[in-house]
């Protein structure tokens, strides 16, 4: 077990407002429109992906076509699904930790997890200096909530809460489920464009008279932008689920100021120290460990922009450190 520093970080907020007995009405009402909100895109996403790989097997396969394509994207993320959790945690090294160990913040896990009525997770430290941390498990009874040792000793206990209160809400929002679920359906999609490709070239989609008409280079450009159009679609579900859980942390904690002021200093020390990370497992973290930059880049990234996020928390402009 790797030696845990239990001191509390000073107080370091800035120019962020002080926590009081009572919620910051004026943010907090920003946070449940948020709220509202992003339940409703993470829907349309769904909808529009499943809309997308009905389109795509009436083009390509008919409905024999879209049912192969997506029995095998079942098939393909069943065991993503219930063994998630284990591949992640053992990826990273994770530790598991006690209350006798990590008292700090299993305290706050455990207040946490019994305002929101869900049960404890399992807790865990990554032997890391990059600060970061991440929840997983397909339900919140196989949940587990890791941090690193730069986290740990970065954050103030009401940044810390935040961060904890931001994972927590990933397990009661069962996001893992969500997001295995927006990539089976990116999945049937991808498959179901490569069947179609070989199809076009073999006359399945209608014989010699398609190719003859370009059934062929039809076939080749679905190959390349039905797969593309997918991946975008399932990073904007999981970037909605980072902004859901962003509201529900700030909404459970009432102080949606902390966390804000945790995703400025993640976001300029995780720079420092970069996390290294998978990028198959990088949508897990609270903040992405595989920096990406602001232009096209940007639609490929499975995180919101940090300026925005604090700036949805806040209701105001973000000024980050360069």
């Amino acid at each position: 077990m790797p030696a845990i520093s239990n001191q509390k970080p000073p107080l370091a907020t800035g120019n962020w407002p002080q926590k009081t007995d009572s919620p910051q009405p004026v943010a907090l009402g920003i946070i449940y429109l948020v709220d509202m909100g992003n339940t409703f895109k993470t829907a349309l996403l769904l909808t529009a992906l499943t809309l997308f790989l009905l389109f795509m097997g009436q083009v390509f396969g008919g409905q024999r076509g879209m049912e192969i394509a997506l029995g095998l994207a079942v098939v393909m993320n069943f065991a993503s699904y219930f063994f998630s959790d284990k591949i992640a945690l053992a990826m990273y090294r994770a530790q598991p930790v006690t209350r006798e160990q990590l008292p700090r913040a299993y305290e706050v896990v455990e207040r946490l997890t019994q305002k929101m009525g869900i049960p404890m997770p399992k807790m865990y430290v990554i032997p890391t200096d990059s600060p970061n941390a991440f929840a997983t498990g397909r339900n919140p009874q196989h949940a587990s909530v890791a941090v690193t040792e730069g986290i740990l000793n970065l954050l103030n206990d009401e940044e810390l809460e935040g961060v904890l209160a931001h994972e927590l809400g990933h397990v009661r929002n069962r996001d893992i489920l969500i997001s295995s679920v927006a990539a089976t359906l990116a999945g049937a999609i991808t498959m179901l464009a490569r069947m179609g490709y070989w199809a076009s070239l073999f006359g399945g989609m209608g014989g010699r008279d398609d190719r003859g008409r370009g059934g062929g280079f039809t076939g080749l450009l679905m190959l390349i932008l039905a797969p593309i159009a997918a991946t975008l679609i399932q990073l904007a579900v999981s970037r909605s689920r980072e902004y859901q859980a962003d509201a529900t942390g700030a909404k459970l904690t009432g102080n949606p100021y902390a966390l804000a002021s945790a995703l400025k200093k993640l976001d300029a020390y995780s720079k420092r120290i970069p996390m290294q990370a998978s990028p198959s497992t990088a949508h897990l973290f609270i903040v992405a460990p595989l920096l990406s930059g602001v232009s096209l880049a940007s639609l490929f990234s499975t995180h919101p922009p940090i300026a925005k996020r604090i700036e949805r928390l806040t209701g105001r402009p973000a000024e980050l450190d360069s």
